[in-house]
């Protein structure tokens, strides 16, 4: 299995909770990742949830008592404190996060954070008014500045059956800040780099626009995997049918000239610019005010498109403003691909360019996988069917050794 969570070893922390249920879904996308996970049971969290659940889950021991020596994990909790890549504690009670910030060691969790120099992750939970006390927001505050990521709470229905601020994050949220959390030492850390991502929508009247089939995987794949390599991610992108990505800056807009602009702002203190948007070359001449209703009789329609803006060609007209920005452009084609590209490549003044067949029917617009070539002045590198994160680091590999080239 391939990720950036594959191979990882985490322990996985849970104290006394109602959301403590939440913990056994966690363990299991965390197996899913590939990870080894090794779990922690706080006398409270044994309140909500057996050894029994998340041993079938992780498929190792639990361990609950750090004087259990039938346990190995137990007796030796410092190894597994060095071991770790991560320790995760999910759900995180007010007290939880007290011992923490103030370094107790009364049980197996806190000895555990203490002894591990792994990067940890909190996932707080409890009543809304608990969590807005000064005392818990000044242990979390003083647990981010020893460097912990703090993701959530979130707000919704509590135990209580009140509504606030309380609730814990998602697992699938978690696991996306694990692998952001993990991935803040990659190679292109310190790095920022700007992804674009969807079809533009170009309005005919209130109701109706002219778009493309384009459905914003590419992007949102280069975006995240740029993120689990340490990169801060500016996302320019259209409306599509994503869930928005942790730990990724999201600029919304919906026409080519709204990218435009959006580009122009975010590349002026960018290393790198990946146009992976579909942005359509032409537009209404003029937006209909209402909606276009047909009239009796009425056969056809006729409507007059100008060109939209050339966002790339605008980049390099103001290449004065950012030299040192690597663009990266795509190109999707129906015919000629890579004489298409090629001449894309030259034109728009592009380190290197990624082309894929829109006419393939298992790649592409709205797949999870993509068949694509990389193009740069001195060849080609064809790529077979792929996932399109494996897609994206691809072309990140390139990105990340011209950005470290001494030449550049």
């Amino acid at each position: 299995m391939s990720g950036p969570l594959a191979g990882k070893r985490i322990v996985l922390g849970i104290t006394g909770s109602i959301a403590a249920y939440k913990a056994a879904d966690l363990a299991s996308k965390l197996r899913q990742q590939g990870t080894l996970v090794d779990t922690i049971l706080t006398h409270g969290a044994q309140q909500f949830i057996t050894p029994l659940t998340l041993r079938a889950v992780t498929g190792r021991d639990v361990v609950t008592d750090m004087y259990d020596e039938r346990n190995p994990l137990a007796v030796a909790h410092v190894e597994l404190a060095h071991a770790a890549d991560a320790l995760v504690i999910a759900p995180a009670t007010a007290d939880a996060i007290a011992r923490l910030a103030h370094g107790f060691a009364s049980d197996m969790l806190s000895v555990t954070a203490l002894a591990t120099t792994a990067p940890l992750l909190i996932a707080p939970a409890m009543e809304a008014q608990m969590f807005a006390h000064p005392a818990t927001q000044a242990n979390l505050a003083l647990l981010r500045e020893r460097g912990a990521e703090i993701v959530g709470p979130r707000a919704g229905h509590l135990a209580s059956g009140r509504t606030g601020l309380g609730r814990m994050e998602e697992p699938a949220v978690i696991v996306e800040a694990l692998k952001a959390l993990l991935g803040k030492r990659g190679d292109l850390s310190g790095r920022r780099i700007v992804v674009t991502a969807g079809g533009t929508r170009e309005p005919i009247d209130p109701v109706r626009y002219i778009s493309n089939h384009s459905s914003g995987k590419m992007g949102y794949a280069i975006a995240e995997a740029a993120r689990d390599r340490g990169a801060a991610v500016t996302l320019i992108s259209t409306p599509v049918a994503l869930a928005p990505l942790y730990g990724v800056e999201l600029v919304p807009v919906s026409r080519a000239v709204e990218m435009r602009d959006a580009v122009l702002a975010a590349c002026r203190d960018a290393d790198a610019l990946i146009m992976a948007a579909a942005v359509a070359d032409f537009q209404p001449a003029t937006i209909a005010e209402h909606k276009i209703k047909k009239q009796p009789g009425q056969a056809t329609l006729t409507l007059e498109l100008t060109r939209t803006p050339d966002i790339l060609a605008e980049v390099a007209a103001h290449a004065a403003e950012f030299p040192h920005l690597v663009r990266v452009g795509f190109a999707a084609e129906s015919r000629d691909l890579l004489e298409n590209a090629r001449a894309k490549l030259c034109t728009k003044g592009l380190a290197f360019i990624v082309a894929n067949d829109i006419t393939a029917h298992d790649a592409g617009f709205g797949s999870d996988n993509n068949r694509v070539l990389i193009i740069d002045h001195a060849g080609v590198e064809s790529l077979p069917l792929l996932p399109k994160y494996e897609v994206a680091n691809r072309i990140l590999d390139r990105l990340a050794a011209l950005l470290s080239s001494p030449t550049r």
